[in-house]
């Protein structure tokens, strides 16, 4: 049975969309550009970023575009001086976090925080920078983990448990304890369920992850397609 057509207004314009998706693919789907870090196309939404964040009618509160399903007549605003104000202040509490000193990342120049930041105007923060003192994991063979750039965004927890079915990554501890494990608390190295398939590297939006040996602007991320990751993972990696 065809899902059910709903007609919204996204930004004032009138679209289709289909029973049971979600704002953030109605609009996709429509054309319209929400900004996202935590989302990736193929993997569950978990609405971790909050950078997503609409205003819908009906309601006060912003809204994730990427867990909230549409409804028929709704109407919606992806872009507002409010909604850029609000995703200005949660790039800005990602950058104070940890420690993103992209000047020396592997992912500088291909990193979707950065881009994130300068598309929205984020020149400077407003916060006191926690420099917390974070450790780097080597232990594995081909591949590293800076805690310094996580941003928690668990899309590499969900590539690795939905797509290649490992369920090597978890987060342990909450708020600003909490930190990426991998087989509970193992090094990765360590981590015998571990596939090496390279598909959390990938799926990365930082420098967090990233391939042993690269240097400073090399580490390009390659996952903008779940389907030709599952696919060619190993040789990706």
């Amino acid at each position: 049975m065809p899902a059910k057509v709903l007609s919204i207004r996204i930004d004032g314009e009138l679209v289709k969309a289909t029973e049971g998706q979600t704002i953030l693919e109605a609009a996709r789907a429509a054309g319209k550009y929400i900004p996202t870090l935590c989302y990736l196309e193929g993997l569950s939404a978990v609405g971790a970023c909050r950078l997503c964040i609409v205003q819908a009618s009906g309601t006060n509160r912003l809204l994730p575009a990427c867990t909230t399903p549409v409804q028929d007549g709704m109407s919606v605003t992806t872009n507002s001086p409010r909604l850029a104000e609000y995703r200005r202040i949660a790039v800005e509490l990602l950058l104070v976090e940890r420690n993103h000193i992209c000047a020396v990342c592997v992912s500088n120049g291909h990193c979707e925080l950065q881009s994130m930041a300068q598309s929205l105007g984020v020149t400077h923060v407003r916060y006191p920078y926690n420099y917390p003192n974070l450790p780097v994991d080597m232990s594995h063979e081909r591949f590293v983990l800076d805690h310094n750039r996580c941003i928690l965004c668990t899309r590499c927890v969900r590539v690795c448990a939905e797509v290649e079915g490992a369920h090597v990554w978890e987060i342990t501890s909450r708020g600003i304890q909490a930190r990426l494990v991998s087989d509970l608390n193992q090094a990765w190295g360590d981590a015998t369920s571990c596939t090496s398939c390279g598909k959390c590297v990938q799926a990365c939006p930082t420098g967090a992850l990233a391939e042993k040996g690269r240097s400073v602007e090399e580490m390009e991320k390659r996952c903008g397609n779940i389907s030709a990751l599952a696919i060619h993972g190993r040789v990706l990696a």
